[in-house]
């Protein structure tokens, strides 16, 4: 009983608790959008016959799926202050950066799952290599990495949570704010994760329905 009381308080704080969406939403948006057009330039320096940029990749990529996001999250917020960066922009960098990492590999494995006779094919008949990878192999790279990559943004969705260690008012944060006012955390923190999963649900599901399409058209 101790657990469900108050609810009716805590029903009343949901305007308060929705008021955290738009920081998750943002975070997630930003922070995937650029994570897609960094991941993209690492997985191009991946496969490059160039050796610099492969170890620069390689070291990228190694640093920011090796170490946990909410570590990196509190670097850029605490041990590298820049002057006038607000507690969003230092989350924004963070959680870009290390969706970055995951979605190069992403894209590396996509491009890679490509037959290597259509690049040689299209270099035989004039072709550059960027005119090859623009025209050739990456849109059909994109075709087999929607699913995955979706999924990756899911994951996002959910890491924007550990955001709140750095006082941005996302859902969580809020919901603890709510905990603490009416002596009641479960009702919050079970709203929070409704929340999460009214966005996250569909596009997992989305994601599932797209693979099952396009493994059918291969």
């Amino acid at each position: 009983m101790h657990i469900i009381a108050n609810f009716d308080k805590i029903w009343a704080s949901l305007p308060f608790l929705l008021g955290g969406l738009p920081v998750t939403l943002s975070l997630t948006a930003i922070a995937g959008l650029i994570g897609i057009g960094i991941g993209l330039l690492l997985a191009l320096m991946k496969i490059s016959k160039n050796k610099i940029l492969r170890g620069i990749a390689l070291v990228y990529i190694d640093a920011f799926r090796g170490t946990p996001l909410l570590l990196q999250i509190m670097i850029f917020y605490y041990a590298i202050p820049i002057k006038n960066m607000s507690a969003f922009a230092s989350a924004v960098v963070a959680l870009s950066l290390n969706s970055a990492a995951y979605v190069a590999e992403i894209l590396r494995a996509g491009i890679e799952s490509i037959a290597k006779g259509q690049m040689e094919a299209a270099l035989s008949v004039g072709m550059t290599y960027g005119q090859a990878m623009r025209y050739i192999i990456l849109p059909q790279t994109i075709k087999r990495v929607i699913p995955p990559t979706t999924n990756n943004i899911v994951a996002l969705m959910k890491d924007t949570s550990l955001v709140m260690v750095i006082g941005l008012s996302e859902i969580v944060y809020k919901a603890k704010q709510i905990g603490s006012a009416t002596a009641n955390f479960f009702a919050p923190l079970l709203m929070a994760a409704i929340l999460y999963l009214v966005f996250t649900i569909p596009l997992t599901r989305y994601a599932e329905k797209l693979e099952g399409r396009f493994s059918k058209g291969d």
